[in-house]
């Protein structure tokens, strides 16, 4: 079969996938989850075993110790995969909740009612547990899903959907509601993108290359999962001892991700006071500093930042460092250099918190927290697709809701239009 044809066949099958699981109960849903949840778990020395193959093949490429953590699972990432299977069975059933309703004067029931997206394709690279994530979640909202997975993380990622899709079959149902694109000829993503009689929405999930090569090539409405070039303003308000521990895990505790603090503002009347504690605790981590030159004058040993630095997902131990004159010129530059996933502040002041809120054009925007909190598991929402930085349909973590959509249910008893 050629490659036109083998794609078309999936975009179809998970169509008509797409409609059987409109009318799915919640009831099947939710156990059909658990088993997902119990079989990763039952099955993981499989996944495990594959997912060696992929870091091995990633570790004679010489890629970044970073991209190999994204790569990398483990029994506890495998467990985290299977709780995350868990929360969503939890959660509430979003399709059929009714949004809003309303009686007109000539007696019609208006219901804006919650229905799926319908066909959902997720093109994305590396980390493997957006495999199940995604197959969960586009599940439990009543979306069949395709999937395209990055070539370094095929084996896992085959390992997991082969041990999920052996549970809807087992619960007698359609093999179209999951789909994992298995070849890594890149013509598929460029036929795919042309389906937008089958596929409702396409969303990308990785490098900017990827994301732009999906926007400029698609006939299928994009929501976008774009760079994050997150910021952490720290005021001159701030509590100090906070602030370092908040930059130092936005940083440094998993810097390969999306919600990892890449550039940090500083207020010039405080510079003095934390620049070298923070630098200098950021250096026993290994992390390199890339500091404007009045960083550069209170630290020496850091290195000058260019223009570029500041445009930078690093998604590595690498940080840019900012002086600023006072808040307004910090937020100018997050609005500016940053890619509007997450930032934040730390401050003590609450008018400055407020107008940081209101100021800064990000999908998520704190006070007094880390960013690595942008995920939808932190917020409750279960596992996400990712984190949208677009404006419509969905931004920031995009969960059950984000991958619904609405109609319009009419109830009459005889009305016409005069």
């Amino acid at each position: 079969m050629n490659l036109n044809r083998e794609i078309l066949n999936i975009a179809q099958e998970a169509q008509r996938a797409s409609r059987f699981l409109a009318g799915v109960s919640s009831e099947i849903k939710n156990k059909v989850l658990f088993d997902m949840s119990k079989a990763l778990l039952e099955k993981k020395d499989l996944i495990l075993k594959a997912n060696k193959k992929d870091i091995s093949a990633a570790k004679k490429k010489g890629i970044t110790s970073a991209f190999v953590d994204r790569l990398r699972l483990d029994e506890r990432r495998i467990k985290e995969m299977s709780d995350s299977l868990l929360e969503l069975m939890r959660l509430s059933d979003p399709i059929g909740e009714v949004i809003k309703a309303w009686r007109r004067p000539n007696g019609l029931w208006i219901h804006k009612v919650r229905v799926p997206l319908g066909v959902v394709a997720i093109i994305y690279e590396s980390r493997p547990n957006v495999t199940s994530d995604c197959i969960g979640l586009c599940f439990k909202s009543g979306n069949s899903v395709i999937l395209r997975g990055g070539s370094e993380s095929l084996n896992s990622n085959l390992a997991i959907h082969q041990v999920l899709k052996e549970v809807f079959k087992e619960n007698a149902l359609p093999p179209g509601i999951a789909t994992l694109i298995d070849t890594n000829d890149r013509r598929a993503v460029d036929i795919l993108l042309r389906l937008d009689k089958f596929i409702d929405v396409v969303i990308p999930r990785g490098g900017e290359s990827l994301i732009h090569k999906v926007v400029s090539s698609s006939r299928i409405p994009v929501i976008k999962h774009y760079k994050g070039i997150c910021h952490i303003y720290v005021d001159e308000w701030a509590d100090l001892n906070m602030a370092e521990r908040i930059c130092f895990n936005a940083k440094v505790q998993r810097p390969g991700v999306c919600n990892a603090m890449e550039s940090m503002l500083v207020h010039k009347d405080i510079a003095v006071r934390f620049l070298p504690g923070m630098i200098k605790k950021f250096i026993s981590a290994g992390v390199e500093i890339r500091g404007c030159s009045l960083t550069k004058n209170i630290v020496p040993q850091v290195k000058i930042a260019t223009e570029k630095d500041y445009h930078t997902e690093y998604l590595d131990l690498i940080l840019s460092v900012r002086v600023v004159e006072d808040l307004k010129e910090a937020i100018e530059h997050i609005n500016f250099y940053g890619s509007h996933h997450s930032d934040a502040i730390v401050t003590d002041n609450y008018d400055n918190a407020l107008e940081f809120l209101r100021g800064v054009d990000s999908a998520c925007v704190y006070v007094n927290a880390s960013t690595r909190f942008t995920d939808g598991y932190q917020f409750g929402l279960g596992s996400e697709i990712g984190i949208s930085t677009d404006k419509l349909h969905a931004r920031g973590p995009m969960a059950l809701e984000e991958l619904t959509t609405y109609k319009y249910m009419v109830f009459g008893s005889g009305q016409i239009r005069e």
